[in-house]
This record gives C-alpha cells, structure tokens and sequence, in this order.
C-alpha cells in the first residue's frame, strides 16, 4: 500500500546537478538529432522549408522500425512534459480543464495506473498481432504510458507519496535519462543505416527472390 505524506517543501529539481547534467544530456541528444540533418539539408544548398519536407518524406519513406522509434521518442517527450505540467497545475488550482486528481474512496489513483495500463495494452497487442505496420502507431501510447509511469518512478521505488518531495526528484532524473537514450537510439539508427550505405555492399536483388 502506497502511503500519502503531508506536503513538505518542495526542493526545485533544477538545483540539482544530476538533475541538471541528465536535462544537459536529453537536450544535447534530442537536439543531435535535429542538427545532424538540418546540417546534411543545408550541405545541399535546401532552408528550412525544404528541412521540414525531408523530414515528411524522409519519416514517409523510412523503415516501420525507425518510424516506431521515432514515434516512441516523440510520445514519450511530450508525454512526461505534458504530465509535469499537468501535474502542477492541478497542484496549484486543483483542476488543470478536465483532469483532476483522480479518488477511489479514499484512495488517490496515482498517474502511473494509467500509464502502466497504456504501456501494457500497446506493447501486448504489438506482440499478439505480429503485424509489424501496427508498431509505429502502437509506439505512441506505449511512449505516453511510459513516460506516465516513470514519472512516477520514485514513488513505485520507496511505496510512498514522495512525488512532491526532495525524494521526488529520482523520478524527473529517470525520465530525463530515459529522454537522452530514446534520443541517442534514434540518432544512432540514423548514423548506423547511413554507415551502413556507406561501408556495405548493396545486396544482389537474387538475395530478395524467393
């Protein structure tokens, strides 16, 4: 059973230096990505809005597996975002539009049920399909639930309400740590198929038939 502590002071997660090395890391890697091929657009004489069609075209014709990856970074980004405001907002005024603090009872339903509920349905039915198209949609609620979760993630460690506390911070450095990687996965997908183009030879089409 999860115990519920009274509210003590808040420490600011941003006066921590692991805090603030790990946020140093999730921007530096989401940013690589951006800036690896807003380099390769402009080495080619494109601007910016020839950036933004390479990448509408670029995720059209991408494999399903960078697609999911992709999406998965994407959803979890805005997800743990869109959580901690939320979050703070219902804080300070109660309601943040129509989200609230959900109570059973007398028991406080803690965001990372939904989220542990999302992430389970997504990946479940992503493994009972076998339909690898189903990935790169099902990746987005699996990226929001995770990002529900680990939010959460000091609570579900210590089984107490800590999630306003000094303790609290594990939980934003989890997620900011698990920000850097699914950023660093992406970008090393990118540099990874491009040294392979670079350095492999290209299949024979006999290998393809059947």
């Amino acid at each position: 059973m999860i115990r519920r502590r009274r509210r003590g002071p808040v420490r600011r997660a941003a006066n921590d230096p692991l805090t603030r090395l790990l946020a140093a890391a999730a921007l530096a890697s989401t940013g690589a990505v951006v800036a690896v091929e807003a380099r390769r657009v402009r080495r080619r004489g494109g601007d910016a809005l020839q950036a933004v069609e390479v990448a509408v075209e670029g995720y059209r014709t991408g494999t399903m597996r960078e697609n999911a990856l992709l999406n998965l970074l994407l959803s979890f980004n805005v997800g743990w975002a869109s959580t901690r405001l939320t979050t703070t907002v219902i804080r300070r005024r109660g309601t943040f539009g129509p989200f609230r603090n959900a109570v059973v009872g007398r028991t406080h339903v803690h965001h990372f049920v939904p989220g542990i509920t999302l992430a389970f349905v997504a990946g479940g039915v992503s493994i009972v399909s076998r339909n690898p198209a189903l990935d790169p949609l099902l990746a987005v609620p699996f990226g929001i639930g995770a990002a529900m979760t680990l939010d959460e993630s000091a609570l579900l460690l210590r089984l107490d309400d800590v999630y306003w506390t000094e303790d609290g911070i594990l939980s934003v450095q989890i997620s900011l740590a698990s920000v850097a990687l699914f950023s660093a996965l992406v970008l090393a997908v990118r540099v990874l198929r491009r040294g392979e183009r670079e350095v492999l030879p290209e299949e024979p089409e006999a290998a393809f038939r059947p």
